[in-house]
């Protein structure tokens, strides 16, 4: 059950994350005024990339990986299984990272007080989280 939604909650947090990141590269190239549909778009995408982290993390330890370590014999021999390793250590690891740059755009986007920095500030750190997130999303569980 925690799978299914894990799996199911990543289309929407992948959309709202794309959408964030497309609305701050729009606006920040189109010098627009940042406003309050800009900041729930922004703060959406950090709400869902946070849930989506903490049922991966729920998910991560009810599984028992740990346990998965052992029976292939360690983690240097896990490491030499890429399906495993992409599984228990990169995808993990890459998306608590895309989260961390979700949140450090957001945090920094509160302090600036004019529109350009605070587009310029979403655009980079959501690019980048959008970027990790596309590169280690698991596409062949996916369809």
């Amino acid at each position: 059950m925690l799978q299914f939604i894990h799996s199911k909650w990543a289309y929407l947090a992948l959309l709202v994350l794309v959408l964030a990141t497309f609305n701050a590269l729009i606006k920040f190239f189109g010098d627009k005024e940042f406003d309050a549909k800009d900041f729930r778009i922004s703060l959406f995408a950090l709400i869902t990339m946070h849930i989506q982290l903490l049922i991966g993390i729920i998910l991560f330890f009810t599984k028992d990986y740990f346990s998965t370590i052992e029976q292939v014999g360690g983690m240097g021999e896990l490491m030499k299984n890429s399906a495993l390793r992409n599984l228990v250590v990169e995808h993990p690891l890459t998306m608590i990272i895309a989260v961390t740059f979700v949140t450090v755009g957001y945090s920094k986007h509160k302090k600036k007080l004019t529109s350009k920095p605070k587009f310029k500030l979403l655009a980079i750190f959501y690019t980048l989280a959008l970027v990790l997130v596309l590169a280690k999303i698991p596409w062949n569980l996916w369809f």
